[in-house]
C-alpha cells in the first residue's frame, strides 16, 4: 500500500491551518471535531471560520504566512490557492518532521484526509491515496448506506460493558464469540430500535448463558474456488472472518487468504507431489484437536472440499469425534477454469457428458479407465495432470481417441496469472516440453476445446 492507515489522537493537540477559505473551512471542522487545539493563519479570517470557533479550541491569527510558524504543531494543512505559499508550508513542515497535508497535492503531502464516515465511536475512513478523490467520496456514499447511524450506539454499549465481559469471560477466544453474537443477534436489533434498556438486559442474560455454557469449537470445510477471490461465496467470506484459525493448502491463493480475519492463526498443510508439509491423516487430527481446544476452524481448501479435496475424509474425523462442521462447497476447478478459458464443459454439438479424473493417485501412477475415457461426444477434465500429460495423452490415442482431438492446459485459471495453452493429443506434450508451468492447472481434453478461440472472453492484462 502507497499510504499506512493511522487514526490519530488529536484531542487537546495543537494542529494548524494555512488558509481561510471554504476547504480550509471543512478541514477545521474536522479538526475541531476531533478536540484538535487548531489555529488558523490567513491574510483575511472569513466570519465563517470566527464561527467555527466560537465556543471550540479556535485560535484565527491574519498575517502572512511565514516559515517559523510550523513550530510547536503536530500537523499542518495548507489549504489556500497559492501554490507558492503550499509549497513553502510543505517545505517549513517537512524541514522540521512534523506531518502536513497540502490539499489536492499529494506530492507535497506527508499524510493525507481520507473520505469519513462517522458512527462514533466507530469511524470509517478510506483513501486513493490522493489517485481518485472523486472514487473515494462515491465510495463513502455505498457505504454510508449499509451502517446505519445506531452503529455507534451499539458500539457504546460494548464500551459500557466491556469490563464487565473481561471480567467473565476470561479466554479471548470465547469472548470474540460473545461479541460477535451480541453484534449479530437480538441484542443489536434492540439497540437499532431505540430500546437501549431492553438491550442492556438481553446482554447480561446473554452473558450468564454464554458463561455456563461448556466450550465447544466448530469446524467449517470451505471451499476457496478456482483462484479468483471475488469466486467466494458469501458464506465462505463470513465465516472465514469470524474464525479463530486458518487451515490452508497451496491451491489457496494469497488474495483470498487476505480475505480472513487478520488476527486468525494461518496454518499451511500443503499438499504437493512429492511434498506433503503435513500427511491427511495429521491434517485430521489437527481440525479435531483445534476444535476441541473451543476454536472456530477453517479448512480452505481450493475448488470444492468434495471434488478431489478429500473433504469427506476430514469430516469422517471429525464426526467420529462429535465436533460440529459445517461444509460450505466451492466453484470446483474444472467449472471456473473452463469458464473464463472460453470452453464449456457440455455442449448440443460436441459432449452430452463430462468426466472429472485426477492425473495424481495414491500409488502416483495414472492407471484410469482410458476406454470408458477415450469414448467419444464427452469432456474429460483432468485434475493436477500435467507431470502426467504425455502419458495421458499417449495413452488417450492408444485407446481409441484420434490424434487430433483437441486439448488444453489451463495454468491457474480465473486469476490475472491465467494461462491458456491448446493443441491436440499427438502435438501437446511436445509444446509444453519447453513451457514453464506454474500450478494449480487443469487440462480439458474434447472436441469442445476447439470453440477456446471463438468464445475466450476473458482479459487478464488489466
Amino acid at each position: 500500500m502507497d499510504y499506512f492507515p493511522l487514526f490519530a489522537n488529536l484531542h487537546d493537540r495543537p494542529c494548524l491551518v494555512i488558509g481561510a477559505g471554504n476547504i480550509a473551512a471543512r478541514k477545521i471542522d474536522l479538526l475541531l471535531r476531533a478536540g484538535a487545539k487548531v489555529t488558523v493563519i490567513s491574510r483575511e479570517v472569513s466570519p465563517a471560520i470566527t464561527q467555527l470557533g466560537l465556543d471550540k479550541k479556535l485560535i484565527a491569527i491574519e498575517k502572512v504566512f511565514a516559515a517559523d510558524d510550523v513550530l510547536g504543531f503536530m500537523l499542518v494543512i495548507s489549504a489556500t490557492d497559492n501554490a507558492e505559499t503550499n509549497q513553502a508550508v510543505a517545505a517549513a513542515a517537512n524541514a522540521h518532521h512534523i506531518f502536513v497535508n497540502v490539499v489536492d497535492n499529494p506530492a507535497l503531502c506527508s499524510f493525507i484526509l481520507p473520505a469519513i464516515i462517522d458512527r462514533s465511536p466507530i469511524v470509517v475512513a478510506f483513501s486513493s491515496g490522493g489517485a481518485a478523490p472523486v472514487l473515494a467520496r462515491l465510495l463513502r456514499a455505498k457505504i454510508e448506506s449499509v451502517i446505519p447511524p445506531a452503529y455507534g450506539r451499539l458500539a457504546q454499549l460494548a464500551e459500557k460493558f466491556r469490563d464487565v465481559v473481561k471480567q467473565r469471560i476470561h479466554a479471548p477466544e470465547q469472548r470474540r464469540i460473545f461479541w460477535e453474537n451480541i453484534f449479530q443477534g437480538a441484542v443489536a436489533e434492540q439497540i437499532y430500535a431505540g430500546n437501549g434498556q431492553q438491550a442492556e438486559q438481553q446482554l447480561l442474560e446473554t452473558l450468564d448463558a454464554h458463561e455456563n455454557a461448556p466450550t465447544a469449537g466448530e469446524v467449517y470445510l470451505i471451499g476457496a474456488g478456482p483462484g479468483a477471490p471475488d469466486l467466494l461465496t458469501f458464506r465462505a467470506l463470513r465465516l472465514m472472518q469470524q474464525a479463530d484459525a486458518i487451515v490452508y493448502d497451496h491451491l489457496v491463493s494469497p488474495e483470498i487468504l487476505d480475505l480472513a480475519r487478520r488476527d486468525s492463526e494461518k496454518i499451511y498443510v500443503g499438499k504437493q507431489r512429492q511434498n506433503h508439509s503435513l500427511p491427511q491423516d495429521s491434517i485430521n487430527r489437527l481440525l479435531a484437536d483445534l476444535a476441541k481446544a473451543g476454536k472456530r476452524v477453517v479448512r480452505l481448501k481450493g475448488g470444492d472440499p468434495f471434488i478431489f479435496g478429500r473433504g469427506g475424509e476430514e469430516i469422517e474425523t471429525l464426526m467420529q469425534e462429535g465436533i460440529a462442521f459445517q461444509v460450505v462447497p466451492g466453484i470446483t476447478a474444472a467449472s471456473g477454469c473452463a469458464s473464463y478459458a472460453g470452453i464449456p464443459l457440455t455442449h448440443r454439438d460436441h459432449a452430452q457428458s463430462c468426466t472429472f479424473v485426477t492425473g495424481h493417485l495414491k500409488d502416483n501412477t495414472i492407471n484410469l479407465n482410458w476406454t470408458q475415457l477415450a469414448a467419444p461426444n464427452q469432456t474429460i477434465v483432468v485434475y493436477m495432470g500435467s507431470m502426467g500429460l504425455e502419458k495421458i495423452c499417449q495413452s488417450m490415442i492408444s485407446h481409441g481417441s484420434p490424434p487430433d482431438l483437441p486439448i488444453a492446459l489451463v495454468q491457474q485459471g480465473t486469476t490475472r496469472t491465467q494461462r491458456v495453452f491448446t493443441g491436440t493429443l499427438a502435438t501437446m506434450p511436445a509444446r509444453m516440453a519447453h513451457e514453464k508451468i506454474s500450478p494449480p492447472t487443469l487440462i480439458i481434453i474434447g472436441t469442445v476445446v476447439s470453440l477456446h478461440n471463438k468464445l475466450s472472453w476473458f482479459r487478464n492484462d488489466a
